[in-house]
């Protein structure tokens, strides 16, 4: 769907977009951790970190996590030599672990590279390892002053209204992204950018827009038409498949057996208790880490993937033996400071409530 077709109205008049949305900004932007006070010159290492951590993650969620990887790993060089064991420990209940190994990776490259400065240009910075074209276009636009055509999910949402995009997505996003170019300004693009993600995530929300606070309502189709929660369009969700396995907790006195997941595939280089399959049917006892007295518990955890949900018994055994494979016996007091994912951080929690 064409986007000045969808909205002639509107589309007549985009240059007045953005003085009106930043003239909005001046007076309504948030304050946080990661975002450049008028005046001050935004950190591009703290820009990207911020962007990264932000996807499918709270504001509220980022804001202690920013602050605690901020001490520790300040700038890309500190970074760049952390211990990569210790990154996805630090980034355990934020989710999508590959962006954590690609945070250290593309540090590294940039130490090694550009000398310790991140690249200013969308090409050269999508060169770097995880930052696809929605990071590599905010960097530009926020750390850089580049005219770049930053979309997330609240600007899709501010402009599919603006515009009436009625086609469901994911096929309207490239209308979309065509509307959003022609309204983005050369000047403050990183500012507008911003101002479109703050008016997505206060006013242009998803079931009850704001509409008689938001400074675009007089050039919003979506607005006019009477009807802008219905937009963006979203496609029926496919029912996902349901996947099996069991969990092994094996107690060695006041330690329990963790191990590090393979580097490649789902929770890839993080500390984890064992698994066996994950598999159409329960899988038993299969993948025990270790011959033992198992005893499947009254219970499962649950967990949600973006392609399948998951389903997990709970096997527990105590041992005198020695473990002969890669893991590592971590105190059971000391478990939050394994860093485990929240599926195996459930999991623990189940089974320490169970035995207090």
């Amino acid at each position: 769907m064409d986007a000045t077709r969808s909205c002639p109205d509107a589309a007549a008049e985009p240059a007045a977009i953005a003085p009106a949305l930043l003239d909005w900004y001046d007076r309504h932007r948030r304050v946080l951790p990661w975002r450049a006070l008028p005046g001050e010159t935004a950190d591009p290492y703290r820009v990207w970190l911020s962007e990264v951590m932000l996807q499918q993650t709270t504001v509220a969620a980022v804001r202690p996590r920013f602050a605690a990887w901020t001490a520790r790993w300040p700038d890309f060089a500190s970074l760049a030599a952390a211990d990569e064991a210790e990154v996805m420990a630090a980034w355990a209940g934020l989710g999508y672990y590959a962006r954590a190994r690609n945070l250290v990776a593309a540090a590294k490259v940039v130490v090694a590279e550009h000398g310790g400065a991140f690249p200013s240009d969308e090409a050269t910075l999508r060169t770097l390892p995880g930052l696809g074209a929605y990071t590599a276009a905010a960097v530009a636009a926020i750390a850089f002053g580049r005219r770049a055509v930053v979309v997330d999910a609240n600007v899709e949402r501010v402009v599919a209204r603006l515009f009436a995009i009625a086609e469901p997505l994911p096929a309207a996003r490239v209308a979309i992204r065509a509307a959003a170019d022609r309204v983005t300004p050369a000047a403050r693009a990183g500012d507008f950018a911003q101002a479109m993600m703050d008016l997505g995530s206060a006013i242009c929300t998803p079931k009850t827009p704001s509409c008689l606070l938001c400074p675009l309502a007089a050039r919003c189709r979506g607005f006019r038409d009477g009807a802008p929660e219905r937009l963006p369009v979203k496609a029926a969700k496919k029912a996902k498949p349901q996947r099996h396995g069991t969990i092994f907790w094996l107690q060695r006195g006041q330690a329990v057996l963790l191990e590090r997941r393979p580097d490649k595939g789902l929770l890839g280089g993080m500390r984890a208790l064992p698994t066996g399959p994950w598999v159409d049917r329960p899988p038993g006892l299969e993948g025990a880490p270790a011959a033992a007295d198992w005893r499947l518990r009254n219970a499962t955890v649950s967990h949600g993937f973006t392609h399948f949900d998951l389903e997990l018994s709970l096997a527990v055994a105590e041992t005198d033996a020695h473990h002969d494979g890669d893991g590592l016996w971590w105190p059971i007091a000391e478990l939050d400071r394994a860093g485990l994912p929240t599926l195996f951080a459930k999991a623990a929690a189940a089974v320490t409530r169970r035995d207090e």
